[in-house]
């Protein structure tokens, strides 16, 4: 697999701070709560290489803050909840593994948050994605590694990390009016997606669940997105990484497996990245307001195939 070069942080560090400064002056007076970053970008576009860069330098000099990393996937439902979803919805294929809204435990990640945020001793959930070959289980809570406990400095900086974070699911007549496009597309022979080959009904359960997961994105302060100038580099990226693991671990998935396992997440990606690049925090157009509190707390990076930032657009 091709070194991934951190080519972001260079534009993440400033912004960031900036966001940092804004947040210390709002609290001016009072103890400064944690700040909350969400960090979206398609699976292999080098959301793990940017989260260690930013780590290592707000945890160092002149910063020292004390961060805390919590990843979507650490909140994935147990093995067995999985599983129950799964045969609950024995006919949509987007709920058959882990991976789509639906598949998280949103109640584990706002008792997270809502600890953290008041800086009170917090175990961070941890996931094990080779458990039951390859399905998946959480890791036993008392493995998990525990924060702000008495003697330790208390968590300023929660870096919350996913392919999906900020994601916002759409109302149900935008949604049927996307989806039919992507029908017709591919009935016309001109389509490389996967939103078209998708019943509604099972896009729309994961439509109705990713409404849900607005109580996170909701908590978060700012947000950045890696964002691929052709979402199709996920099949090539995914790829590389299975490559990798096959020669370094001697398993993996195959190429024909790893496609199926992207195809999953596809249709996601084709409905909501529209609204990440407006803005996570930019208003719903039916809500009245006229204020600008969201704008500026956004940061987009975009790459390309080799994952390299050829555009940066702060929202």
């Amino acid at each position: 697999m091709p070194e991934i070069i951190d080519d972001k942080s260079q534009y993440c560090i400033p912004f960031l701070l900036e966001r940092l400064r804004v947040h210390t002056e709002r609290h001016r007076g009072k103890s400064t709560p944690p700040f909350f970053i969400g960090l979206n970008g398609v699976q292999g576009a080098g959301k793990t290489v940017l989260v260690s860069a930013l780590n290592d330098t707000l945890r160092s000099a002149p910063y020292s803050l004390s961060v805390v990393t919590l990843s979507l996937d650490d909140i994935y439902l147990t093995h067995a909840d999985q599983v129950a979803l799964a045969q609950a919805h024995p006919t949509n294929p987007l709920l058959q593994h882990r991976g789509q809204p639906s598949t998280h435990d949103l109640a584990l990640g706002e008792e997270v948050f809502a600890s953290l945020a008041a800086e009170q001793p917090t175990a961070i959930p941890q996931y094990d994605k080779s458990a039951f070959e390859g399905q998946g289980d959480r890791v036993p809570k008392v493995q998990w590694k525990v924060v702000n406990e008495e003697g330790q400095d208390k968590v300023k900086v929660v870096i919350f990390e996913g392919w999906c974070v900020g994601f916002r699911g759409w109302d149900d007549q935008t949604l049927r009016t996307k989806w039919e496009a992507a029908v017709r597309q591919k009935e016309s022979g001109d389509y490389n997606g996967r939103l078209g080959h998708v019943k509604l009904e099972d896009v729309k359960a994961v439509n109705d669940a990713l409404k849900k997961y607005d109580i996170l994105t909701d908590k978060l302060d700012a947000l950045i997105h890696i964002d691929a100038e052709d979402p199709r580099f996920v099949y090539e990226w995914r790829q590389e990484q299975e490559r990798t693991l096959r020669a370094t671990k001697g398993t993996g998935m195959t190429v024909e497996q790893v496609n199926h396992f992207v195809d999953g997440y596809y249709p996601s990606y084709e409905l909501f990245t529209e609204t990440l690049r407006e803005g996570a925090f930019k208003p719903a157009s039916h809500i009245s307001t006229s204020g600008s509190d969201w704008q500026g707390r956004q940061l987009r990076l975009v790459v390309n195939r080799n994952r390299r930032v050829q555009e940066v657009i702060k929202i």
